[in-house]
């Protein structure tokens, strides 16, 4: 059963929409925007029916919220209103309504108008997870072909979107970082870390797969995959218009190598001016270089590497993330063991 609530500071009205819905649907009945937000923690809707006029925080005010929210950006919203003036219609469907109903209202023309958008938004959401698939498809063949022209980083994406998994709810658990973190769609997010060396398909196969260390020359030509990656997801971004997943995807790939204090690249950036997609991104990346063989040394225990990490907070990685990873590294060795 499809879940709405109804948000209004007039008991009537909450009544007349209660029984208008609650045969059909699961309906929550709230007196506030500030109990609706409340609510949200826990319980994600398919539709809210939100009173324009309330005392506290208006209708208006609280769409704002809603769509500044990943969390609830894609809630299809009602109005409920008494105005009847075109000024504040237009500026809801700017702020984002699908529907305007005017109060008082009858149950039959209520319920008819809510079928009709759950309706239309069931369709939407067919739609947008075909799209969804075919989304993860292309990101994991242009993931892959990186992957398969650099034979000594084998697996790298599939560890490397573990590790981000682990360490943003570790991150979330400690309370580090949570209120920028709490407004990202989790999927979305970990999903677009698969493409954060997709750069690398403009660095030659012999770099790549060159044995022994890099020459100065040759390191500072291997350090342009990361705006070249950022380049290359920009041009997508362009042409398809998409937004969310291929935003995030440019800062994974833009940012993986900047450091804390502020001698990474390509921008050398220092402290929060890193985007957190970045500085999450650096723990994970180096500590599954380090547990990795690569041309240029062999695998270090998961220990050395912890190590390691531990000695670069503060100068290559965000203190406060590093501190996290070193709370829950045994689920980073974990995934490692698996390689």
């Amino acid at each position: 059963m499809k879940t709405i609530f109804v948000v209004d500071d007039n008991d009537v009205n909450l009544l007349s929409a209660y029984k208008a819905l609650a045969k059909n649907y699961r309906v929550f009945t709230l007196p506030s925007a500030a109990a609706m937000f409340e609510l949200l923690e826990n319980v994600t809707p398919d539709l809210i029916l939100l009173d324009i006029e309330m005392s506290e925080m208006d209708g208006l005010e609280a769409l704002k919220f809603l769509k500044s929210s990943a969390r609830s950006v894609n809630i299809p919203v009602m109005f409920l209103t008494g105005r009847k003036d075109e000024a504040s219609e237009i500026l809801g469907f700017e702020l984002g309504a699908v529907d305007f109903i005017t109060k008082p209202f009858s149950d039959s023309v209520l319920l008819k108008r809510v079928n009709t958008h759950l309706g239309i938004d069931s369709v939407s959401r067919e739609r947008m997870s075909k799209l969804k698939n075919l989304q993860t498809g292309i990101v994991s063949i242009l993931a892959n072909m990186v992957e398969n022209r650099d034979t000594f980083t084998g697996r790298h994406i599939e560890r490397t979107t573990r590790y981000i998994r682990i360490l943003i709810n570790g991150m979330l658990e400690r309370g580090v970082y949570a209120e920028e973190i709490n407004q990202w769609n989790m999927e979305t997010v970990v999903s677009s870390v698969r493409l954060h060396d997709i750069g690398k398909i403009v660095i030659s196969d012999l770099l790549l797969n060159k044995r022994g260390k890099l020459t100065d020359e040759e390191f500072e030509i291997m350090k342009t995959h990361a705006p070249e990656g950022e380049k290359i997801i920009e041009s997508i971004i362009v042409e398809s218009g998409d937004g969310y997943f291929l935003q995030n995807a440019k800062l994974f790939a833009g940012y993986h190598h900047e450091r804390w204090d502020g001698t990474g690249y390509p921008r050398g950036l220092s402290g929060e001016a890193i985007p957190l997609q970045g500085r999450i991104m650096a723990i994970a990346d180096v500590y599954d270089a380090l547990v990795s063989e690569r041309p240029y040394k062999p695998a270090y225990p998961h220990e050395t590497a912890v190590e390691i990490i531990s000695k670069g907070s503060g100068g290559q990685f965000d203190p406060k993330i590093a501190d996290v990873f070193m709370k829950i590294n045994g689920l980073f060795a974990e995934v490692a063991a698996c390689q």
